[in-house]
């Protein structure tokens, strides 16, 4: 059974999520820890639950996802999954820090990259990877059917979307591929988002107001 913790860090108010298994192996989703206080609370979580990093993944590559990238490229030494669309985000960096005031320096991480529809397993446990772009150019869902969740990163949230007003962004596209992608699956289905509280497929079809 797979268990998820989540942590909200930097001014953003951003989910960082870890996901693992009875097993210990991890994956750490989105590091956005940015102060000494939030590394150290995600690095005691995980060495009290003795977990295994053994991938880094990205639902996208805005600078409030990935603050603590470098950290956790470093730390673990694995590598980073992310859709090759958000490429281009992921080398603003240094530019979007220096928009929030911050001097950031260029990630050097194993970047590796990942398409829609394609899978990704975690011992055994299977996650659908499906391309949703609108609010960045490479964003993805990671979805578990058997267990009926998903991160949905910056995609969507309870009662709202991601913003669209972004670099490379396309409120129609977001709309759309949320409809023919995400709205088809079981509205059981739990979705944890990049920002606030989780929601369900079934609650955001019947009451989200961008799809009215």
């Amino acid at each position: 059974m797979l268990q998820i913790q989540g942590f909200v860090f930097n001014f953003a108010s951003e989910n960082t999520y870890i996901l693992y298994n009875e097993n210990k192996n991890a994956w750490l989703i989105d590091p956005g820890n940015m102060s000494e206080e939030e590394t150290l609370a995600i690095g005691n979580f995980i060495r009290e639950k003795e977990l295994k990093i053994v991938n880094t993944l990205l639902t996208h590559a805005h600078i409030d996802h990935i603050l603590g990238l470098q950290w956790a490229s470093d730390t673990f030494k694995v590598p980073v999954l992310m859709h090759q669309d958000d490429k281009e985000v992921l080398d603003m960096f240094q530019i979007s820090g220096m928009r929030f005031g911050m001097n950031l320096n260029h990630i050097e991480a194993d970047i590796r990259y990942i398409k829609g529809n394609e899978e990704l397993e975690l011992d055994g446990e299977k996650f659908k990877i499906y391309h949703v772009p609108g609010h960045s150019p490479g964003s993805v869902v990671y979805h578990n059917e058997k267990q009926k969740f998903m991160i949905s990163g910056d995609v969507l949230f309870e009662g709202s979307i991601g913003r669209t007003d972004l670099f490379k962004g396309n409120y129609d596209q977001l709309i759309e591929g949320i409809r023919t992608k995400l709205f088809i699956l079981d509205p059981e289905t739990k979705v944890f988002s990049g920002h606030g509280n989780p929601t369900t497929i079934g609650f955001e079809k019947e009451y989200n107001p961008f799809f009215k």
